[in-house]
């Protein structure tokens, strides 16, 4: 089953989350309003080119992220590499503290998590990245202090992602508690919690191994366009 994680993008796209795809059997992509991701099946040349026709010219930045080797079609130029690492959850850790309150995120918030997503960037994230799955967040005097959800979902196993917390609130453990609650509920539904974080993230890396978090395997990762 961990093979589905080596293309994690593409085993989303043509599993679960098929409803969200553009593309056909050889590449694939979110749609761009949801999420910026895509993915080629494999690095055949004629998966390559079908990805290439997925990115518009101009504007139309496309997220990679996969345990193979990236490779691009002439067509394509990357404008950001980077390695990062894919953690799956081990063992069960300890339930989320009772002194944080954690709650569901509607639609009535997305205002609310886009401009939380922007102040602390926790990855691409926009006005329709909630469809992808359930979000939870704590408030603190009715502000949102903190939220984390699910993204990408395939069979087996499910993303835990958009993990953040307002320069107001850190130090107090709410990514930690967040962690564990999304992670408990992915675990009731039959899945496998797994996250990604930088490899150069020593601190977040660490953290998510307290949590009971283990790297699979390091990943890369790349942001790129079309070529004029």
């Amino acid at each position: 089953m961990t093979d589905l994680l080596n293309r994690v993008v593409w085993s989303a796209l043509a599993t679960r989350q098929g409803g969200f795809s553009r593309g056909n059997s050889l590449a694939r992509r979110f749609d761009p309003h949801v999420s910026p991701f895509a993915a080629a099946k494999d690095e055949s040349n004629e998966s390559l080119a079908a990805l290439e026709e997925l990115i518009l010219p101009g504007d139309d930045p496309v997220f990679l992220l996969q345990a193979d080797e990236i490779r691009l079609p002439s067509g394509l130029a990357a404008e950001k590499t980077a390695l990062g690492v894919l953690m799956i959850e081990k063992k069960a850790a300890e339930a989320p503290p009772e002194d944080v309150e954690i709650g569901p995120l509607t639609r009535a918030d997305v205002p609310e998590m886009v401009a939380l997503a922007e102040l602390t960037k926790p990855g691409p994230f926009t006005n329709r990245t909630p469809e992808l799955g359930t979000f939870f967040g704590v408030r603190h005097n009715g502000r949102l202090a903190a939220m984390g959800g699910t993204r990408l979902n395939l069979t087996g196993y499910r993303e835990i992602s958009g993990l953040c917390t307002h320069p107001d609130f850190q130090g107090r453990g709410l990514a930690s508690a967040l962690t564990l609650h999304v992670a408990a509920k992915i675990r009731a539904e039959g899945d496998t919690p797994f996250l990604h974080a930088y490899a150069d993230n020593h601190g977040a890396i660490a953290l998510y191994r307290k949590l009971g978090f283990e790297i699979w395997k390091e990943v890369n990762v790349a942001v790129v366009r079309r070529r004029s």
